[in-house]
């Protein structure tokens, strides 16, 4: 009997045309769920039939409850090879195989870079006043000189500092666990996190979200930035305390924020982030690239066939 395969997440219904999944025919048949995550009793309807499932990283929790209630699930496969959404102990303990994949590394280091440039410069005001027949709404900001401070020197931080570093910039960074040998490798000044706060011009979060990094840019990291500062955040939404910076944008605290993620995803409709005049947000776009999911899904399709074959590839917990 074929085995029945879910690519799920598939929120722009983008996968089919991706890589080509006909592939799979002899292993089983694909079908491809657009719906945007709900509650367990929800999931459970709607992936019950399904054996394989694809999923986005970190788009829909399948926590043990969901789990327990999937009984003929046997394989999840996720983009990238860190998923938190998926909780690795209740997979081992149902004996349901999960397995990734390897990211496109660029990805989200250009789009931190793409919401820098169009918030210091009021790209989408100044574009959107042309659309309206408008002409030459504000004076942009420059970058040349300015401090970037960045939150997390890893492989998407060290990327980010070489742009800053490219556009004349002064880089410095702080993590708990970065020291000043190694942010000298990269060319970037260590400083403690408060320095970090007090002297960004624009403050980039490069994280990765853990119990550690989670509320870490709180109410006081961000009382300690300048008024003119700009905050980035194009790693997890919950590694910023939303209602603080929520705060400290409607005093104009801070010149603006620059969103990717956010505390929940989708964002809710009538949340303060979609009107602020003072916020650039994208809808988690970070990694949502041409070259990054034909990396993720080809080698979905890798790990499906592998796992049918019985030598399971890239696994994950």
């Amino acid at each position: 009997m074929a085995v029945q395969i879910a690519v799920i997440d598939d929120w722009q219904d983008v996968a089919r045309g991706v890589v080509d999944w006909t592939v799979l025919d002899s292993i089983g048949e694909v079908s491809f769920v657009h719906d945007f995550p709900a509650d367990n009793d929800t999931l459970a309807k709607r992936l019950a039939a399904y054996e394989v499932i694809c999923v986005m990283r970190e788009r829909t929790r399948f926590d043990e409850d969901l789990l327990r209630r999937l009984p003929k699930l046997k394989l999840l496969v996720t983009g990238g090879m860190r998923n938190a959404a998926l909780d690795l102990k209740a997979t081992a303990k149902l004996g349901i195989q999960v397995c990734g994949t390897d990211s496109y590394k660029h990805a989200a280091p250009e789009l931190t870079w793409a919401l820098i440039m169009a918030a210091t410069r009021d790209l989408v005001n100044e574009a959107n006043a042309l659309r309206a027949d408008k002409w030459q709404q504000g004076l942009g900001g420059d970058l040349h000189g300015k401090t970037l401070a960045i939150l997390g020197l890893g492989s998407i931080g060290k990327r980010v500092a070489q742009f800053g570093q490219v556009f004349g910039m002064r880089v410095i960074a702080w993590s708990e666990n970065l020291t000043a040998e190694r942010a000298a490798e990269s060319g970037v000044t260590y400083v403690s996190k408060q320095q970090l706060f007090e002297q960004a011009d624009v403050l980039s979060v490069h994280l990765v979200l853990s119990d550690r990094s989670r509320g870490l840019v709180d109410a006081q990291a961000l009382s300690w930035m300048k008024p003119t500062a700009l905050l980035v955040n194009t790693a997890r939404g919950p590694i910023v305390d939303e209602a603080a910076l929520i705060k400290a944008l409607q005093k104009n605290r801070l010149a603006g924020a620059a969103l990717d993620v956010f505390e929940h995803e989708p964002l809710p409709a009538q949340h303060p982030f979609r009107t602020l005049e003072n916020v650039l947000a994208t809808p988690h776009v970070g990694y949502v690239s041409r070259q990054n999911y034909e990396q993720f899904f080809s080698q979905m399709i890798e790990d499906i066939q592998s796992w049918a074959a019985g030598t399971p590839v890239r696994i994950l917990g």
